[in-house]
C-alpha cells in the first residue's frame, strides 16, 4: 500500500502536466472545431456560434493551401531530419573517438547555438540572408557569384540551415552521452579483432546507441512538423514564404487573421493526428528493423 501511495505521489506531477498542457488544450481544440461563427441577415446581424459538425475538417482538407503546407513540411522533414541525425551522430562519434582535442570546449561551442532563442537565431540568419546587408552575399559577389538564399529553390534549404545551426549541438550532446554508456570492454575487444576507428564507429558504436538515434529522430520529427518561427521571420524579406507556408502558419493565419477559430482548431487537430500517425509509423518501422 505504501509503495502504491509513493508511486502515485511521484507520478502525480507528470499526470498533472499531461492533463494541463496536453489533454485539456487538445479537448478544447476538438470541441471548438465543431463550431463556427455565423452572422445572419447578410452578415449584418449579431454573430452567433453554431454547431457545424465536421464542416471545418472538410474545409481544411479541401483547401489547397493547407495541403500545400503539409507538402512543404514533409519536404522540410526529408531534408532536415537525415541531416540532423547524421550530423549530430558524426560529431558525437568524433568527440568520443578522441580525435578531437579539448572535447569539453568543443561540446560547449557546439551546444551554444541551442542556447540562443529561436527568434534571435532566425533574426541572425535573416541578416545573413538579406542582400545589401549580408557579408556572405557580398563575399560571393566579389567572386562574381550571384546567390539568393531566399529564392524559390533555396528558401527551404535556408530554413533547414537555421534549424541545423540551432539544434545540431543539442542532439550531439544526447548522442555523446549515449556513447559514454557503451561498454569499454566491447570496444577493446573490437580493437583486438582488428577494427579500425571507422569500422568501430559504424559497426560497434552506432548500433549500440540505436535507442538514442530513434529517440532523437522521433523528437526531431515532432518538432519539425511544427515549423513556424523561422519561416514567419524570413517571410518579412521574401515573397516565397506565404502566410500559410506551413501548417502552423496556416493555423495562425486562420485564427488571428481570418478570425476563424473553428477552422484553426480543425487544422490543429488534423496536424496533431498527422504527427501522431507519422511518429507511430516511424516507431513501428524502427522496431521491425530491430527485430
Amino acid at each position: 500500500m505504501k509503495g502504491k501511495l509513493a508511486c502515485a505521489v511521484l507520478m502525480a506531477p507528470f499526470f498533472l502536466l499531461l492533463v494541463t498542457v496536453f489533454l485539456i488544450p487538445t479537448g478544447t481544440a476538438v470541441w471548438l472545431s465543431f463550431f463556427a461563427a455565423d452572422q445572419p441577415g447578410l452578415g449584418f446581424g449579431p454573430e452567433n456560434t453554431v454547431f457545424v459538425g465536421l464542416r471545418s475538417y472538410g474545409a481544411v482538407l479541401s483547401d489547397p493551401t493547407f495541403l500545400g503546407s503539409l507538402l512543404t513540411v514533409v519536404l522540410y522533414c526529408l531534408l532536415y531530419i537525415p541531416l540532423m541525425v547524421a550530423g549530430a551522430l558524426t560529431l558525437a562519434l568524433l568527440l568520443d573517438s578522441g580525435v578531437v582535442k579539448l572535447r569539453s570546449w568543443m561540446q560547449m561551442g557546439l551546444y551554444l547555438p541551442h542556447a540562443v532563442p529561436g527568434i534571435i537565431a532566425a533574426l541572425i540568419w535573416l541578416y545573413l540572408y538579406t542582400p545589401g546587408l549580408s557579408p556572405i552575399i557580398d563575399l560571393f559577389a566579389k567572386a562574381d557569384v550571384q546567390i539568393s538564399f531566399l529564392g524559390i529553390n533555396t528558401v527551404l534549404p535556408s530554413i533547414v540551415n537555421i534549424a541545423l545551426w540551432s539544434n545540431l549541438g543539442y542532439n550531439m550532446v544526447i548522442f555523446y552521452a549515449a556513447l559514454q554508456a557503451v561498454p569499454r570492454e566491447v570496444l577493446e575487444a573490437s580493437v583486438v579483432d582488428g577494427a579500425g576507428p571507422v569500422k568501430q564507429a559504424l559497426r560497434i558504436k552506432a548500433p549500440l546507441v540505436r535507442g538514442a538515434i530513434v529517440t532523437v529522430g522521433i523528437f526531431t520529427l515532432i518538432w519539425a512538423l511544427q515549423l513556424f518561427t523561422e519561416p514567419v521571420l524570413l517571410s518579412q524579406s521574401t515573397p516565397m514564404i506565404s502566410a500559410r507556408f506551413s501548417p502552423s502558419m496556416y493555423i495562425f493565419d486562420a485564427a488571428f487573421t481570418r478570425n476563424n477559430y473553428g477552422l484553426a482548431a480543425a487544422a490543429s487537430v488534423i496536424l496533431l493526428a498527422f504527427t501522431v500517425a507519422l511518429s507511430y509509423g516511424v516507431t513501428r518501422w524502427t522496431n521491425r528493423k530491430a527485430d
